[in-house]
Order: structure tokens, then sequence, then C-alpha cells
């Protein structure tokens, strides 16, 4: 009888423990509002220093809710709507932020012929004529992405290594040519391109341009910087109707490809005024998945006459925002356009290109400092980046009472040494590309010189240790919108052939990780929005295969996006 009792008594404890920890478990989920999404069983690196690590976390609308450790911390947050992914150990971090990309230029580029592969001249004129054999006469044929300097031999005949159209020319006799070179600060045209375009003998260069001659004064079909916009490919551009939806278009192949790769906002550097209208109502309409931070590209007198109207923060839902006029000071290296203090290595007769008046430049300074907006300007040889510091220094010396306007320079590449401290006593923002350091490498010692490469090509450590903050990208559709080849490249500088380009200069891989979500947030002025799994932040969340932090580096490149959250919403799931 006794035995009898004890066992009763015993299930009547248990019973009483269960309804205790029924209503315990009840009221904590009932102490906070029902997340809609919850992420589990991950590592997840917050890059917040208050809390650095958690394995869940909990978004309620587009915003963090919680996140904490433990197998069941999550559960308060839990209610019958609730979404819950199990992410099976994989990395979330913050959404990743392409800080210096085109983002019509990326979607264009899915529409044109790849040319990145092409290891030829020949490699380039088989594949432009297998695109006029398949095109009507007259049909322009586009193509993007070769770059000389990666060819497996020179070109003949070649001025300065770049080819004479002649054989272009008779591969596609019916239809206009135009390839744009990697870079976009070059383009070779064929015959058919040029005759419609009037290019002659006697066309004289535009102001920031070249049009490359042979020995005779004839026109190889090169055209430098400037000089591209000679060839008059006007496809569209008579039908407004057909121009915005060629854009609507874009926009879809570009944010298709940035949820693929985890990109979550979109610094896009530079687009016309219509282009940003298309943007607007595409966000308005709620057609837009990816933010975009849009930087106005625009002549001065554009801008005093209507660029104030442009300027916008946070429209639809921190969709879009348009606070930024970017400029070009000089070209790109691989062209001979990047504007040195010396003579190029391999072409002593140029220091490259100065695209646009100083003077220009300054007045377009004054309008951004006036009117509120930020001023990024492309510069990247060292000339170049020492006139756009000077010009950025004079305008806040004019201006005493504007502070904190983290004004940018794209892409910063190469640098006197001399320099390398004003960004940070300026506050100016390198706004650079890890990739392009380890995709310039095998070229940039013949155009600089062993010791000028050393001391000023791509030195973000030393820019890192005088004080600058670093936000990161792939300037797509010059290299591809891959951040994990470009996190690959700032933490090992690691060429294909596997010798590295001046280590000292690689970043951790938590400054790579930071500049490529609170540093790209912090140069777009919002990093009390995003750039950190932090409670009230937009829900903004890459997940990804491998922990990027931890793995062997090699590994790295190979690395997954398995789900693209943004505002709370899985917008890409890798098999879904």
């Amino acid at each position: 009888m006794a035995a009898r009792n004890r066992r009763l008594g015993f299930v009547a404890i248990l019973i009483a423990l269960f309804t205790i920890l029924f209503v315990v478990n009840r009221r904590q989920r009932q102490a906070a509002e029902p997340a809609d999404l919850i992420l589990i069983n991950g590592k997840i690196v917050t890059v917040d220093t208050r809390y650095p690590a958690a394995d869940w976390i909990a978004v309620r609308g587009d915003r963090i809710a919680a996140l904490g450790t433990g197998p069941r911390g999550y559960n308060r947050h839990v209610g019958d709507g609730t979404e819950i992914i199990d992410l099976g150990g994989a990395l979330a971090v913050p959404g990743l932020i392409e800080s210096h990309g085109h983002f019509t230029g990326l979607g264009r580029s899915k529409t044109v012929l790849d040319l990145t592969k092409a290891r030829s001249w020949e490699d380039i004129i088989a594949l432009a004529a297998g695109a006029a054999a398949a095109a009507k006469p007259g049909e322009w044929i586009l193509g993007r992405g070769w770059h000389q300097d990666k060819w497996d031999r020179a070109p003949e005949p070649n001025v300065n290594g770049l080819p004479v159209h002649d054989a272009l020319s008779k591969a596609t006799p019916d239809n206009p040519v135009l390839l744009v070179h990697a870079s976009g600060h070059s383009s070779l045209a064929n015959a058919k391109a040029m005759g419609l375009s009037q290019i002659t003998a006697t066309t004289t260069n535009p102001a920031g341009g070249e049009i490359v001659r042979d020995a005779s004064g004839n026109a190889v079909g090169a055209f430098l910087e400037s000089a591209q916009s000679l060839i008059r490919y006007e496809a569209g551009r008579d039908a407004p109707e057909e121009a915005q939806a060629l854009t609507r278009k874009l926009v879809d192949l570009a944010a298709r490809e940035c949820l693929v790769h985890g990109v979550t906002t979109f610094h896009d550097a530079g687009e016309l005024f219509s282009t940003i209208d298309v943007y607007k109502k595409m966000a308005e309409e709620g057609a837009l998945p990816v933010r975009l931070y849009v930087m106005l590209s625009a002549g001065n007198q554009a801008l005093a006459e209507r660029g104030a109207a442009y300027r916008m923060v946070g429209a639809a839902s921190d969709r879009l925002t348009v606070r930024t006029i970017k400029r070009l000071i000089d070209g790109a290296l691989g062209a001979h356009g990047a504007w040195l203090l010396e003579p190029y290595a391999d072409l002593p007769a140029s220091t490259g290109l100065n695209t646009e008046p100083v003077e220009d430049l300054k007045e377009a300074a004054r309008f951004a400092i006036e009117n509120g907006f930020q001023l990024a300007t492309h510069a990247i040889g060292d000339r170049g980046n020492r006139e756009v510091l000077d010009i950025y220094e004079d305008a806040f010396r004019s201006h005493p009472e504007k502070t904190g306007l983290r004004w940018r320079i794209e892409h910063a590449q190469h640098l006197s040494l001399v320099d390398v401290p004003r960004f940070a006593q300026l506050g100016v923002i390198p706004a650079m590309q890890a990739v392009h350091c380890t995709s310039d490498a095998p070229w940039v010692l013949k155009r600089l010189g062993e010791k000028r490469a050393e001391a000023g090509a791509y030195v973000w450590r030393k820019l890192m240790n005088a004080g600058s903050i670093i936000s990161n990208g792939t300037d797509v559709p010059v290299e591809p919108i891959d951040p994990m080849s470009c996190f690959h490249a700032a933490v090992t500088r690691k060429l294909k052939d596997g010798t590295t380009f001046y280590p000292g200069e690689r970043m951790t891989r938590e400054e790579a990780l930071r500049s490529y979500t609170i540093n790209g947030a912090y140069a777009g002025f919002e990093e009390d929005l995003k750039g950190s799994l932090t409670p009230g932040k937009l829900a903004d969340i890459t997940v990804l295969s491998r922990d990027i932090l931890a793995c062997p580096e090699d590994d790295i490149p190979g690395t997954e996006v398995l789900y693209t959250i943004i505002g709370g919403k899985v917008l890409y799931k890798k098999g879904g």
C-alpha cells in the first residue's frame, strides 16, 4: 500500500512539474510579441561588439527583434505564424553591401557578349563573328569584358598593345560592333560602327579621351575614356517607353544576381536622372527587392537645374536613397587612363588622362556641399587621388560649419605615400575593391614599376593603420558580383598562380567582413539602419554555406549563399 502511495505521489509530482513548465513556457511565449521569422542552430556573427555572436535570431516585420544563445532561448518569440529556419550550423552575417558597382551595367552584362573568358584577340573576333551570323544585317553586336593584358599573346598588328580593327571588320562586315573593355574605360569598334559614327582621320580627340591611331593617323578602332562616346550607339534612345521597359528588365536581371550572391544593398556608382526615375517608380510599386544607394551622374548645369529635387533618403521603406553625386577625374590603369604623378613605366610618353577639368570638379564640390550631397569621385592614379583630396580639402575649408560629410574616393587604387594619411585626416572614405588587386596584379608592375607598386598600390593596411574606414565591393560588371572572391582577395591577396601581391597589405577576416557590412553602411550614412545584426536594425541577413572566418582560406571562394533575407523576407534560397 505504501509503495502504491509513493507511486501515486511521484506521478502527482510529475504532473505538477509539467503543469508548471507549461505555464512558464506559455508565459514566456506571451511575454514577447511573436516573431515572423526565426533562424536557429547557426553561427550568427553580428558585427556588433556588444554581442558579437549568437545561435538564433528573431525577426518581426522588417526588423531584428532579438537574438541570443541556447537551444531553446528563442522559444518566447514563437507564435502560431512564426516561420522557423534551421540553419544546420551555417554562418549568418549581416546582409552584404556592394559598396561600388553599376546596377544597370550588371543587368546589361547579362544581355551582351561575355568577353571575360576570351584569351586572345582571335577569340574576340570569333565571338563577334558568331553573334553577327545570328543577327540581322545592321543590328548592333555588343559585348563587354575583354582585357588585352589577360590575353595569351599580344594581337598583331597592335598599337600600344591594342588590336587594329581590320580582322574584326572583315569578320563582321554587315553589323556595327562595339566591345567594351572589362574596366568600362575603353572600347573597340569595327569599321561599320566607325562609319556610322562618322569617325575619320580628321576626327579630333574629345576632352579627357583619345582615339587610338596608327602611324598614318588612321583610327585603329580603340577608343579611350570619353572618346567612347563618339561611337553613336543609339538603339532605344528615341523611344522613352522602350527605354524604360529596358531599364526595368536590367533592374530585374541585376537584382536576381545580387540575391544569388547575398548582396542586400547595392551602392550604384553613377546613374542618369531617367534611370533614377525608373528606380523610384519600381520602389514605390514594391518591385525593387534590393536596397539601392544611388549616385547621381550629371554635369554641373544639369545639377544646378534639377539635381536638388532628386535627393531622397530611405524612400519606399528604405529601398531607395539618392544622396551622392558621382564624378570621374581620371580613367583606368589598364587602359593607361589613370592620372599619374610620373609617366607609365610601359608608356613613358604618358601620365594618363584627366577626364574632367579640375575647375568643373570644384564646381561639383561646391554644389554638393551646399545642397547636402555626398561627393564620390572616381580616382585611380596617384595624381588623380591627390587632385581630388585637394579639391575636397578646399571645399571643407570653405564650409567649416559642415561636418561629418563622408565624401568618398572611388577605387583609390594607387596612392602617393604622403597622401595616405590625408584620407582619415579629412574624413574621406576610400571606397575600394579588393578583387581589383588580385585581378590587376599581373600587369600592375608593368604599368607602375615595382617601386611605385609596392609603395602605393591597393594599400589597404596603410590606409587602415592611418585611421581610414574602407568599404568594399567588386565594381561589377568590371568584376563578377562575387563577394566571396572579393573577401578572399582581401584576406590573401593571392593570385591565380598562387603568389601573393605584397601580402603585408592584407586585411584580417574580421576586417574584410566589416568592409562588406558595417563599413559599407557607414559609407552610405546607414550604420544605424544596417550593417550589423542588432535588434532594431533592418533584418537584412546573408547565410553562407561555410564559416569564412575560420575555414581554410582557399575554401572561401567556393562558399555558397544559402539564403538572402531582406527586410525579414527570404528572397533567395539555394535550391528553392
